[in-house]
């Protein structure tokens, strides 16, 4: 574990940073910067999604929920150049990640014909996740197929509206008005994709099993991209030879800007990068604009008479607090919970689920909204592994998406919290294959709507991360809809 690195007060960080800028109009330059770099950016961008909350900075983008070659056709044919493919993949055990990740490599070669294409890996803010095996995967299978060879590979995890920054390559996650070295916050304990370093080159020598040496690792920091000496950054890259690690620096948008535009250059050379990141890279690559929170009227079916519902399955502190500031709503509310305890019955999962939809759908008849929330103790059972542990959670989200997928009443909303959680209510219980991305609820909480195939066509379906938003954030997004 790291003992060296301590929190950081948030403001006076980001004031003595914003220093660092070299002239009042870096913002515009940088700007001016990207906007020729992309018109000279011939790819499509990829967006592999490991549970469906990598959409939290975008809109009007589409996500795919199969990976076939006709799915990947159709999204590489849109006028969008940017588009997501939901595979899930925290969820699953190591084996099966590689295997879907070999597919969908294969089937992306197949479906772009020719076309430049670019994968980016988007995983969790906080770390967790199968790094570095879904990259891994990938470039293996991409240069086997003969779309290579690789020069590198980029880790930027920042995620300013979950509050997540980078700087001198050590990641913090933002709790108040500190920043907080990722590996000592309640994120780096979990039981499945713990870790021990905050610094991005120990984080990856750790999570490589010592492969990767962090003196190996291409750091590039923030004095550097505040420079805007972008033919600096792509002279380092360039003459790193072999295939490198890279992490980046990164505390605003216009950050992940800069580094777009060195590996854009990059890549107009014929050089060839993978990219694992959070939520905010994409936003850049895919040059998507911002827009405005999304309204009530946008989210919410003003002819419903129905209630709409709640559904929680996300065990993170941040969770329990915010269904505790839930608690003290005046909203009607009809609070269910569902007894994660009942996995190790034998049925016990199943008539639980039937229990919870009957009471969900009486309150949703009467025009209340039902929230549905996971008993708070976290089931692990003395001496368990880590993919015992995995497949436990996954049997009892499971339980808890049927509670979704059996509904027979359409609710006016639908909220469904945590990573994997949201993904199975997307896939498993509404059987979206398509969705479109309205926008966000709340910064770092999107908006799907869903598609024609699935259960209740056309619904705001909010999915809100386990480990995003404020105290009071689920509050005022319920309040706002019920």
């Amino acid at each position: 574990m790291e003992h060296t690195l301590t929190a950081l007060g948030a403001e006076e960080t980001f004031s003595a940073c914003e220093k660092l800028w070299k002239t009042p109009d870096a913002r515009r330059l940088v700007s001016q910067m990207f906007d020729k770099a992309w018109t000279e950016f011939r790819h499509r961008v990829m967006m592999l999604d490991d549970d469906p909350t990598g959409v939290q900075t975008v809109h009007d983008i589409h996500v795919a929920t199969t990976w076939d070659e006709a799915a990947l056709q159709r999204e590489m044919a849109d006028e969008r150049r940017l588009f997501f493919v939901l595979t899930n993949s925290r969820s699953f055990s190591s084996e099966k990640t590689a295997e879907v990740h070999r597919e969908i490599a294969l089937n992306a070669v197949k479906a772009a014909k020719g076309q430049p294409l670019m994968i980016i890996s988007r995983g969790d803010s906080t770390l967790r996740g199968h790094y570095p095996l879904e990259t891994r995967i990938l470039r293996e299978t991409l240069e086997e197929a003969g779309e290579g060879p690789f020069s590198g590979e980029v880790l930027c995890p920042f995620f300013r509206e979950g509050g997540r920054f980078t700087l001198n390559g050590v990641h913090y996650v933002q709790e108040g008005g500190m920043l907080t070295p990722a590996a000592q916050t309640e994120f780096a304990r979990d039981k499945t994709f713990g870790y021990g370093h905050s610094h991005l080159a120990e984080y990856i020598e750790e999570k490589s099993q010592g492969e990767i040496l962090a003196g190996d690792v291409i750091v590039i920091t923030l004095g550097e991209i505040r420079s805007l000496d972008v033919d600096a950054i792509v002279r380092r890259l360039e003459e790193a030879e072999g295939f490198r690690y890279i992490v980046s620096d990164a505390l605003e948008e216009a950050d992940v800007q800069v580094l777009a535009v060195a590996l854009m250059r990059l890549m107009a050379r014929g050089r060839r990068y993978l990219i694992r990141s959070a939520a905010a890279v994409p936003k850049v690559f895919g040059n998507v604009s911002s827009r405005p929170l999304l309204s009530r009227k946008e989210m919410v079916e003003a002819d419903s008479a129905s209630g709409g519902l709640v559904l929680v399955g996300s065990h993170v502190k941040k969770t329990t607090d915010q269904l505790n500031c839930l608690r003290e709503s005046d909203k009607d509310l009809e609070w269910i919970e569902f007894s994660v305890a009942r996995w190790a019955e034998e049925g016990g999962l199943a008539a639980e689920t039937r229990r919870v939809v009957a009471r969900a759908e009486d309150a949703m008849r009467t025009g209340r909204t039902a929230v549905v929330y996971t008993s708070r103790q976290l089931v692990a059972p003395e001496g368990a592994t880590a993919e015992a542990l995995l497949a436990i959670s996954v049997r009892i989200s499971g339980a808890l998406t049927d509670v979704v997928g059996t509904l027979s009443l359409r609710p006016r909303f639908l909220i469904a919290k945590g990573g994997i959680t949201s993904s199975d209510v997307g896939t498993r219980a509404l059987r979206v294959k398509r969705a479109l991305v309205l926008g966000q609820a709340q910064p770092g909480i999107p908006v799907w709507q869903t598609g024609e195939e699935s259960l209740f066509p056309g619904l705001s379906y909010i999915i809100f991360p386990g480990n995003v938003g404020g105290v009071n954030t689920l509050r005022a997004i319920v309040e706002a809809l019920a």
